[in-house]
């Protein structure tokens, strides 16, 4: 009897839940152990996936600006000499030759009149796109084109009216006539070239030269 009541007792009673209590938060420690190391593992599994795929974008990027673009032209050795006087571009609008020691400021830079060739082919060395139109060119066209140049660095646009076809896209060397401003063609013309490897001086500033 002397026994059983000693198990019975207040202090065996309060060490028994003291007991129980810690059990407990061992327990306790134990699963947040385990959700600790299970988020840690996720992490790392996201950030090894999402290296990954930022890896795989930029591989897409690359062989992106290696593929050639459909119906562009390309023309070589170009001269680079500084005139005061007008040139006879053999390609209109022209991607490059001799032309005016300022350039035309192609910093997101849209004319609604023309330009001076001569200056924009200075932009055009020192790596900006040229987006050019003339009057067949649709209202709904000219507008979106205008959007795309006013959200990119080392590009401008303006009117060239004796051009053959109503949409062009020129770079240092290079050319291509799009559909419209929808056409594909026009963010890969853009990705390949703005300050792209035809540039001749990468870098050069797109501030400071004509703004008008």
């Amino acid at each position: 009897m002397a026994a059983a009541k000693n198990q019975n007792s207040p202090a065996n009673a309060r060490r028994a839940k003291l007991e129980e209590a810690r059990r407990k938060e061992r327990a306790r420690e134990r699963r947040g152990r385990l959700i600790t190391i299970g988020a840690s593992v996720a992490v790392v599994l996201a950030l090894v996936a999402g290296g990954g795929y930022l890896v795989y974008q930029a591989n897409q990027k690359e062989e992106a600006a290696k593929a050639p673009i459909s119906g562009e032209r390309t023309w070589k050795d170009l001269k680079q000499g500084h005139v005061e006087t007008k040139v006879d571009y053999p390609m209109n609008p022209p991607v490059g030759g001799d032309h005016s020691q300022v350039w035309m400021n192609c910093n997101a830079d849209v004319y609604t009149q023309e330009i001076a060739k001569e200056n924009a082919v200075h932009s055009l060395e020192h790596g900006a796109v040229w987006v050019t139109y003339n009057d067949k060119a649709s209202e709904a066209d000219v507008k979106a084109l205008t959007e795309k140049v006013k959200s990119t660095p080392y590009s401008l646009m303006s009117p060239v009216k004796d051009q053959k076809e109503p949409l062009m896209l020129s770079a240092w060397g290079k050319q291509v006539t799009v559909d419209s401003a929808t056409d594909g063609r026009v963010g890969k013309f853009f990705s390949k070239y703005v300050q792209g490897p035809q540039t001749p001086e990468p870098g050069a500033a797109c501030t400071g030269g004509l703004d008008k």
